[in-house]
């Protein structure tokens, strides 16, 4: 049997806007309106069951988009340890070799929190989790465990991670079954994608740091 996932990221909050590591900030008035916005897009979505990551930002655009949703701690987001709430500048120039080590060895705590290939480990369990009781999901979680699940669907190395842009209120679909997974990128849930921001991530080649 086919399980198919549908991954929500989560409107616009305080992190995102500034661009610095999330510290389960709640929804920008602007995100809130767009979530709301999208309401007629997210009904629309066909579903078995509907999940959310524990954050605020993930709880409140599950509301706004009228969708009971259930918290599922499987989703959370990677643990940043003492890296949350501030932004990569503010860190770089605090540890510089520490966030050398991060994005370099994904095995690296350097944050004192989860490394990459154990949060990719946790997301490929809840992925397998969600094969196990089979159906439609929907799921409004946070911009770095949708990443993790592009990944971990593709067999694609830890490194891939850095490379998967999530903007906010987009749709990611994968289909499960017997062990392998399809990937789908469905665009924006009522949003003009060109606004969008990001979560911290790694420089891109060239540019400092």
């Amino acid at each position: 049997m086919t399980t198919r996932v549908m991954l929500l990221s989560p409107a616009f909050d305080g992190a995102l806007r500034a661009v610095r590591f999330p510290a389960d900030e709640a929804l920008t008035p602007a995100g809130l309106r767009r979530a709301r916005a999208a309401r007629p897009a997210a009904a629309a979505l066909p579903a078995d069951r509907v999940l959310t990551s524990p954050s605020a930002r993930c709880r409140e655009t599950a509301e706004a988009l009228g969708l009971r949703a259930v918290p599922d701690p499987g989703a959370a987001g990677c643990a940043m340890g003492r890296w949350r709430g501030l932004s990569l500048e503010e860190v770089l120039a605090a540890e510089p070799e520490g966030v050398a080590a991060w994005l370099a060895d994904p095995d690296s705590a350097a944050h004192g929190g989860e490394p990459l290939t154990r949060f990719l480990g946790r997301v490929t369990d809840w992925l397998t989790g969600l094969v196990a009781e089979g159906g439609r999901v929907v799921a409004v979680v946070e911009p770095d465990v949708v990443r993790a699940a592009v990944v971990c669907a593709l067999g694609a190395p830890p490194s891939s991670f850095w490379r998967v842009d999530v903007p906010p209120l987009t749709v990611t679909a994968l289909s499960g079954r017997d062990g392998r997974w399809n990937v789908r990128v469905t665009g924006g849930l009522g949003q003009d994608s060109g606004e969008s921001r990001h979560e911290p991530r790694e420089p891109e080649p060239g540019t400092a740091g």
